[in-house]
């Protein structure tokens, strides 16, 4: 009988050249996400200032210049900022939820039917409310202020905030 083996060494050569290639992706109502974000940003890409207002912390504003072209939600993980993203940034959940200023608001796209139904379920939905991991920052968002709601709700486990990667 043959009998083939590899060494360990080989073995986790292989494990990580399939999994360093490997990037899961999702397709939702005709978009393609991909898990687990961007990060890959092109040299020279514009650079806008955004400002994050969250009423429960010291200090309430927190001002950062973002590249153009990433969701709010992997803005808020790059940068430190509390916002959950249970779902990793799928449109699975609400706990990424922002509130827009009017005009910005007024000029995105409409929200899916999939978000939509996500922000039936966030604490303190407003009018102009989106999630942020379907929000992409663009030149025109320079300098406008995105209101983070007070609570989130999670039903994965109350108070787990899961931990990017």
């Amino acid at each position: 009988m043959f009998r083939h083996s590899l060494s360990s060494r080989m073995l986790a050569n292989i494990q990580r050249q399939i999994f360093t290639s490997y990037k899961p992706l999702i397709i939702v109502q005709g978009q393609q996400r991909w898990h687990g974000g961007h990060k890959h940003i092109e040299p020279g890409t514009p650079m806008v200032t955004l400002k994050f207002y969250n009423a429960k912390k010291t200090p309430q504003y927190e001002e950062i210049k973002v590249p153009v072209g990433i969701n709010l939600l992997d803005v808020a993980h790059d940068y430190g900022l509390e916002l959950e993203g249970a779902c990793e940034g799928v449109c699975a959940c609400a706990t990424c939820h922002v509130v827009l200023p009017d005009e910005i608001y007024d000029t995105r796209e409409e929200a899916s039917e999939d978000e939509e139904d996500m922000l039936d379920m966030a604490f303190g939905l407003t009018d102009t409310s989106r999630l942020g991991c379907q929000i992409i920052v663009t030149e025109d968002m320079d300098g406008i202020v995105i209101n983070v709601p007070s609570a989130t709700r999670n039903f994965y486990v109350d108070g787990h905030v899961p931990v990017p990667h």
